[in-house]
């Protein structure tokens, strides 16, 4: 099975530059997607665990991606760099 990187956050796969957030100095981030982090800050600093699960959910949903695949998702969250130390 191929390693994907994926956002740290979201868990969003990183799979283009175009997806990819950016650090303070403009660089394209290789951990975080541009929906969670721009210019080297998370874009809802504030938001907890729960709340990202609610908007993966919510997100894949939209896609209408199969239950399966996004309690899949949400499954991963918590062991994401972003919620490790939460």
């Amino acid at each position: 099975m191929e390693n994907k990187i994926i956002c740290q956050s979201c868990g969003m796969p990183l799979d283009t530059e175009a997806v990819k957030g950016t650090e303070k100095n403009g660089l394209k981030s290789n951990e975080y997607c541009k929906y969670c982090y721009e210019d080297g800050t998370f874009k809802n600093p504030k938001m907890n665990l729960e709340d990202m699960e609610n908007n993966v959910k919510n997100q894949m949903k939209k896609l209408e991606l199969h239950e399966y695949a996004i309690q899949k998702a949400v499954n991963i969250l918590p062991a994401l760099k972003r919620w490790k130390s939460n």
